[in-house]
């Protein structure tokens, strides 16, 4: 066995720079580690700038060699050693899946939504999680405190008006009066909520669950994460009387106890993909939950009006006790002239105007509501080629799911007061209302 060792080491002395460059690739940071502790010449090798940079940008997507406060270290090997150090309390894949949510999360929020990135606070220090869980009497999942390690929440500016902050890292939307903004709580306002919750509510045998979310709005709208089976809930509409809760993330038993971290990783996801975007309302855009891609929104062209319509759950106004208005459903519609060169046939239209609409809505194939009248929300928006989208929101209840919307606008050419044709119909292609894997 000593001379079979032996051999190995003379084999891997005798090889070139390249390939042992590559194999210390192939072995990985901790196994290049201890071959550095075989000889010089291999310590040389395994100690290549060029190497552990491969490392960092593979276990941590960073392009420069820092710690993870931030701070410039002297090599990316020194930096490696220092994010393992500073979680050695941790399973490392885990730390790897955490750091890449959130760098996910910041790079997107960098790039599209600065203002809301500017909120987003350091990492809390152990320290921070055990004063939570020692003033809550509560021990956090791993992964969540993991998620509290890398950034502690938002940090919003005051906000004392009923349209709240818009820079909440979850958004939201917005139809009649009804506004709603989710952001993710520093430890302190975590603390805060929760014992607020407790008192005001008077759940005290509900010691298990904490306030990690919360929207910035009257309209409020609170997310608990139970700490002892790790899975995430949303308040509904009676919450404040029987502390009804619903889950947010739909997964096995097994693994719940990453909910939330689960959660904000579909969200990244989403963000990333441009499921969901931004919506301006305002001097700042808002992150606007209502879907922009199928299978969830639906898109359909007739004489060039595009119509693209989508649905979100909203859970603080749905009722699990009510047989007849059970959940509700938030909806857009967008609708748009398209230009010239966008119409497949035809005479091109100058401008249009809406005169009526009919909506047909379904809960598990039954008909529950057909709606025929003028004008949507009291409006007859007049669209012009390539103008801006006329988006408007309404709500609808289900006594079950899953359920959908279509049905047809009347469009007039020109101008109601001056029509330059007969009134067309336009399609509303059907598009789902039902309980999402994820509720946000």
């Amino acid at each position: 066995m000593m001379m079979t060792k032996t051999m190995e080491m003379v084999f891997l002395d005798g090889l070139g720079d390249l390939s042992l460059h590559l194999i210390a690739l192939k072995l990985g940071p901790k196994d290049t580690a201890v071959l550095a502790c075989v000889n010089k010449r291999l310590r040389d090798s395994a100690y290549e700038e060029t190497l552990w940079r491969t490392f960092c940008q593979h276990d941590l997507h960073i392009t420069t060699p820092h710690d993870p406060s931030g701070n410039p270290t002297q090599s990316f090997k020194l930096a490696y050693q220092l994010w393992r150090h500073s979680f050695s309390m941790y399973p490392w894949p885990l730390v790897k899946r955490v750091h890449n949510c959130w760098s996910t999360l910041k790079n997107w929020l960098s790039l599209h939504f600065p203002e809301a990135a500017h909120t987003l606070q350091i990492g809390a220090s152990e320290s921070d999680i055990k004063l939570l869980e020692d003033k809550l009497s509560v021990k956090l999942p791993l992964s969540t405190k993991l998620l509290y390690r890398f950034c502690n929440g938002q940090l919003l500016p005051d906000h004392d008006t009923p349209l709240g902050s818009p820079l909440g890292l979850i958004g939201g939307y917005h139809f009649y009066n009804h506004l709603v903004n989710v952001y993710l709580l520093p430890l302190p306002q975590v603390i805060s909520k929760t014992k607020d919750f407790v008192r005001h509510l008077g759940f005290s045998n509900r010691s298990k669950y904490i306030v990690v979310a919360s929207s910035s709005t009257y309209n409020q709208k609170l997310f608990f994460l139970n700490c002892i089976s790790g899975q995430l809930y949303v308040g509904t509409n009676n919450l404040s009387t029987d502390g009804e809760m619903m889950p947010c993330v739909s997964v096995p038993a097994v693994i719940q106890r990453d909910s939330m971290l689960l959660w904000l990783e579909e969200h990244a996801r989403r963000l990333e993909t441009g499921i969901i975007h931004l919506r301006h309302q305002g001097k700042i855009p808002r992150i606007n939950l209502f879907p922009q891609e199928a299978p969830f929104c639906s898109t359909a062209v007739t004489n060039g009006v595009q119509i693209r319509a989508s649905a979100v759950f909203v859970p603080e106004l749905s009722n699990l006790q009510e047989e007849s208005e059970k959940y509700w459903f938030s909806y857009s519609i967008r609708m748009s002239l398209l230009s010239e060169e966008h119409i497949a046939s035809g005479t091109p239209l100058t401008s249009c105007q809406l005169y009526w609409r009919h909506w047909i809505i379904r809960a598990n194939d039954f008909v529950v509501s057909d709606v025929d009248g003028e004008a949507v929300i009291g409006k007859y928006p007049l669209l012009h080629p390539d103008g801006k989208e006329f988006i408007y929101e309404s709500c609808t209840p289900l006594p079950s799911c899953p359920g959908s919307i279509d049905g047809t606008f009347t469009f007039v050419p020109g101008r109601l007061t001056n029509p330059k044709g007969g009134p067309f119909m336009v399609e509303v292609a059907q598009f789902p209302l039902q309980l999402p894997d994820f509720i946000y």
